[in-house]
């Protein structure tokens, strides 16, 4: 088996990747490589339609690819997520991978806290210790005072604004200290003010928390911020290197 090395935290393969379309296939990613460091924010541009959130999805499991290599390192080995089954995909989003989808998919009848310390728990037995719960409430506020929501943490989901939901999901996928972070157009669904809020909370805790990230976008305005920025067209993809180029 091939690994990363180095720094590298994600490295993707020649990633093909096709969906049916009547009695044809129609590519969603085409041949695609890309490698991610520890700490680096890699940006996902492209038109609506190009493959960005299907190369987000091979990333984190949800969808496995046609052919080609996508390795995660967790720690001294990399594991090649494109040959893992459900139950062994889902262990590792769960331990490993960070995602914050464009909706916030929160639980309705679970506070912000709430929301966080349940994930410390998932996979865990029933009979959590007592002392785990206090370290993963702790540890959950500590998250929500980051992204400045420490005086919401009762509120349930309907009883926070657009922005506010979706820092508690930002914060919820950091919750487990997840060496790869994927974003999925995190500010489509707020205005220019707020989404540009949420844009700046995400660059300053992910450079906090040091996590390999893969954020789709197409707010242009910030990708000058990013450490790397690609773009996708037809399942293509390439350094867009119009974004430094003054």
């Amino acid at each position: 088996m091939t690994s990363a090395a180095g720094s590298t935290v994600l490295d993707i393969q020649n990633v093909n990747l096709t969906f049916p379309d009547g009695q044809s296939r129609v590519t969603a990613l085409d041949d695609v490589s890309l490698r991610l460091d520890r700490g680096e924010i890699a940006a996902i541009t492209g038109p609506s339609g190009s493959g960005k959130s299907s190369l987000l999805a091979v990333a984190s499991t949800l969808i496995r690819p046609d052919s080609g290599h996508v390795y995660l390192r967790t720690g001294g080995e990399a594991t090649d997520l494109a040959t893992l089954g459900r139950r062994d995909a889902s262990e590792l989003r769960r331990t490993s991978i960070g995602i914050v989808f464009q909706q916030s998919n929160l639980v309705s009848s679970l506070t912000a806290l709430e929301q966080l310390e349940v994930m410390a728990h998932l996979g865990q037995s029933v009979f959590t210790s007592r002392a785990r719960r206090k370290a993963a409430k702790a540890k959950a506020m500590d998250l929500l005072d980051a992204v400045g929501l420490a005086d919401h943490s009762g509120k349930r989901p309907g009883q926070l604004s657009g922005g506010q939901r979706q820092r508690v999901n930002l914060a919820r996928a950091l919750m487990n200290d997840p060496q790869l972070l994927v974003v999925d157009e995190p500010t489509s669904a707020l205005d220019q003010e707020r989404g540009a809020a949420v844009m700046d909370l995400i660059i300053g805790v992910v450079r906090e928390h040091n996590a390999a990230t893969l954020l789709v976008t197409h707010d242009r305005g910030h990708l000058h911020r990013m450490d790397n920025v690609y773009r996708v067209v037809d399942g293509s993809l390439t350094v867009d290197r119009e974004v430094f180029a003054a």
